[in-house]
């Protein structure tokens, strides 16, 4: 990351550039922030969120920017194994979870994005409301002291 340019505005121009490449909303979180935090996961981590597209493979269930977010918050404060305590992890699902529905008025795919998937419509709206979910998401990681403000 260049010192000089905000993280908010790196993360949101660097998923736009992702998602515009074709990756679908989930996979352009997870990349983008493996790119502008400089996360240690492998490449093929997009491989899993694949399938979160279209909220939950074109069921239009819950947004694959918001899985994706959580995905993210994840390798901050996932557990690494079974016996660790999950309090933290499930609160700060559920407080971006919260953040996001406040934002965006819901998390439902369908309900985000009503334009018929392949359209182009539906493609610019996905890609805005992944960018703009990437924003959040960065201020979330700041407010939680997870990443530098």
């Amino acid at each position: 990351m260049s010192k000089d340019k905000d993280l908010v505005l790196e993360i949101q121009d660097v998923v736009r550039g992702i998602y515009k490449s074709g990756y679908n909303c989930a996979e352009s979180i997870i990349l983008g922030f493996k790119e502008v935090l400089d996360l240690d996961i492998s490449p093929d981590a997009a491989k899993m969120f694949s399938g979160y597209g279209g909220g939950l493979g074109h069921a239009g269930c819950m947004c694959g920017a918001l899985s994706g977010s959580i995905g993210v918050l994840g390798y901050f404060k996932g557990r690494k194994s079974n016996q660790d305590d999950r309090t933290l992890i499930y609160a700060l699902s559920r407080k971006f979870h919260d953040r996001f529905e406040e934002e965006f008025g819901a998390t439902c795919c369908r309900v985000l994005n009503p334009n018929p998937f392949g359209s182009k419509e539906q493609r610019m709206t996905c890609m805005d409301i992944s960018v703009n979910a990437a924003k959040i998401l960065m201020r979330f990681l700041q407010e939680e002291e997870l990443v530098p403000a």
